[in-house]
């Protein structure tokens, strides 16, 4: 025989049924588990845009700082 009796694989798909069958309470322990992580994942990327587009807007009001101080500069020279 090999390393795994008949007896082996029954009591492996036994636990992989307790813990993932059924409408039991750690199926639905694991449901939960697997929506918090989906709500993880959305926070991070949301995170990662409101960062995108906080270093766009800084981005841009520098740019728009520089042309208001050409600006008054050429003002003031003329």
């Amino acid at each position: 025989m090999g390393t795994f009796s008949i007896w082996h694989w029954l009591v492996v798909l036994a636990v992989v049924l307790v813990l993932f069958g059924g409408k039991g309470k750690i199926s639905s322990l694991m449901g939960d588990f697997g929506k918090g992580l989906k709500s993880f994942k959305k926070g991070i990327k949301d995170e990662e845009v409101i960062e995108d587009t906080k270093s766009e807007f800084s981005a841009e009001s520098s740019v728009t700082s520089a042309t208001e101080e050409t600006e008054k500069k050429t003002a003031e020279q003329a």
